[in-house]
């Protein structure tokens, strides 16, 4: 019986802005990221309907930033 894969947001670009404690690859936060596999599908869903805002927010965030 093959189990079926964890869905994931991961885009294979790993990188955590310490500011802001999230993965700026794919905007899970560092509990996110190390529970991603213990949390139930819907968990999982949930977190991942999130995301798209989480990302705005990030990118509006860094706008006005002077580094950005």
């Amino acid at each position: 019986m093959s189990q079926k894969p964890i869905t994931t947001p991961c885009v294979k670009v790993c990188f955590v802005d310490p500011k802001a404690a999230i993965c700026v690859g794919c905007f899970r936060t560092m509990e996110e990221l190390g529970r991603w596999t213990r949390y139930s599908e819907a968990e999982r869903s949930a977190i991942m309907d999130a995301l798209p805002d989480r990302e705005q927010a990030y990118l509006e965030s860094r706008a006005g930033s002077p580094s950005a």
